[in-house]
């Protein structure tokens, strides 16, 4: 009765077809794709409006903030719940970003100010007003308490004094709206910034040249930017690739993956054990994680709505993402769960030792039954071979389908004269050749005549083509007549039936010749 319960519920998540063989979760999961996946997303909140964006504070216990319409909601990293919110904002509110130390929150919003609060007192204790346009980014420096960067849609980059609330740099070099940003985890004077001008732009506020050291072009509307770890190495997202470019080597291109089928709007570093991975979230509703140390897509998580923004918490027991609808998806995962999880191959990467005991599978256990096609046969299992699907050619394909006249076209562009001929004497069997023939355009009865004059005296088809030949002119001679083109293709049938005739009597001469020849030979 419970295997019944199991399948009527499969059947009601997953449109799942009859002919396919189960499929087993071991083989097509990876470890790692195991501890992508054992950040459950729970569904903690519906906010007001799209979350535009999250972050993590740097300290513990690592509380998050989320933006969406007017309001900056932190939230707790261990209930998943609420603790605070910011009201404070007259438009749509961008860009949180904690300082380095926790103690304070930052964030823009579309009225071009920017506001510096206290995230226990939900105070604000500076508002930057600088930006003709809204602000789409807002970033501390990594160290750095006491300045600040941002962006917006005025195409100008400014670098902020938070204590007198000046403005103590404006940069210029985008030409469109200025939409995310990065600091640099090797200095606190150089950040970089996307622009939807398809540019990066590295920056260090100690170069007196209006601060931009170098431009790179990602080739689409740049929708975010991010240092990795190294501090050598940018990841950069627009239209739906993201690409991995070194700094240090002048802005030369590492590597580009197309991971999504729709825009990707955001993008964060993860962890697993000693090593990063990126994290990039879609309007396509999937969140992929990429390891830019082997190039490859290590796991791909699908969620019901368009997603806008996502984080990954510094302890790396929290992620998580903020979709187009206001749905925030918060994953914890349990440290006891996960460690028992761990494959051997994985514990090496990420420092655990124990080896957890493999459970052997025995005729008796309903999964042995469930192995799935992947599964690789015992020692005295008996191997059943499913004999290979034949490939079907384009005009096998129509005739299937009973689309004659298709099918004959069809054979007729691929010039193989075999598959022409099996083609027409299957139409004979159906008696659909000659209302093809009637029913052929112009171009295409011009491919038949062409055909029938190169082929007709050939003795392996003359006897099909022939016969062929003569019912076309018979059926089509209005259309011939009014085409140039298919009076030549008529006039060089008729040169060939004519060069055919003469050579057949030639040669039945010398048949009469040789054959008296033949019977004197034979009596002797």
């Amino acid at each position: 009765m419970a295997v019944d319960d199991r399948s009527e519920a499969t059947v009601k998540t997953f449109a799942v077809k009859p002919k396919l063989k189960p499929t087993n979760k071991k083989s097509l999961s990876s470890p790692e794709s195991s501890y992508w996946k054992s950040f459950k997303p729970k569904q903690t909140q519906t906010l007001v409006s799209s979350i535009t964006s999250l972050a993590f504070s740097p300290t513990a216990p690592h509380d998050f903030a989320a933006t969406h319409s007017a309001t900056l909601t932190i939230f707790s990293s261990q209930t998943l719940e609420p603790k605070s919110t910011i009201s404070a904002f007259k438009d749509t509110a961008t860009s949180a970003c904690f300082r380095s130390d926790g103690q304070l929150i930052a964030a823009g919003s579309y009225s071009g100010q920017i506001q510096v609060f206290d995230p226990k007192k939900r105070s604000a204790l500076r508002c930057l007003s600088g930006h003709s346009r809204p602000v789409h980014f807002v970033s501390y420096p990594r160290v750095d308490k006491l300045h600040l960067f941002s962006g917006g849609d005025d195409s100008v980059v400014k670098y902020w004094d938070v204590l007198s609330g000046d403005s103590m740099h404006n940069l210029y070099g985008h030409k469109d709206y200025v939409r995310c940003g990065d600091g640099s985890p090797a200095s606190d004077d150089m950040f970089i910034t996307g622009s939807y001008d398809h540019t990066v732009r590295v920056w260090d506020v100690r170069v007196s040249n209006n601060g931009s050291m170098l431009s790179i072009n990602h080739g689409a509307p740049v929708e975010d930017v991010i240092y990795l770890p190294s501090g050598g190495l940018i990841a950069t997202a627009g239209g739906n690739n993201v690409k991995i470019w070194d700094v240090i080597g002048g802005g030369k291109l590492l590597y580009s993956m197309e991971t999504h089928n729709k825009t990707i709007t955001s993008l964060c570093v993860g962890k697993i054990g000693n090593q990063n991975r990126i994290l990039s979230v879609s309007l396509d509703g999937y969140l992929k994680v990429f390891d830019y140390s082997t190039l490859k897509i290590t796991s791909s998580v699908r969620f019901p709505s368009s997603l806008m923004s996502v984080a990954f918490s510094p302890d790396c027991s929290t992620r998580v993402i903020g979709s187009s609808n206001g749905i925030l998806y918060a994953g914890k995962r349990k440290t006891k769960e996960s460690m028992e999880s761990v494959k051997p191959e994985w514990g090496k990467h990420v420092g655990f030792g124990y080896e957890p005991e493999k459970r052997v599978l025995r005729p008796s256990y309903f999964r042995y039954f469930h192995r799935g096609q992947n599964e690789k046969p015992s020692k005295g299992d008996y191997l059943i071979m499913r004999p290979k699907k034949v490939k079907l050619a384009e005009h096998d394909k129509l005739l299937k389908k009973f689309h004659h006249k298709e099918a004959l076209v069809s054979a007729l562009r691929a010039k193989n004269p075999e598959n022409i001929v099996a083609v027409m004497e299957e139409l004979v069997s159906r008696k659909k050749l000659l209302k093809c023939v009637s029913n052929l355009g112009v171009d295409e009865l011009g491919l038949l005549l062409s055909f029938l004059q190169k082929y007709s005296t050939m003795p392996r088809y003359a006897g099909v083509l022939i016969v062929l030949a003569k019912k076309v002119v018979e059926n089509r001679i209005d259309d011939i007549s009014g085409s140039e083109e298919l009076k030549s293709c008529i006039r060089n049938l008729k040169r060939s039936i004519v060069e055919e005739i003469r050579i057949q009597e030639s040669l039945q001469e010398l048949q009469g010749i040789i054959s008296p020849l033949l019977k004197i030979a034979g009596r002797n």
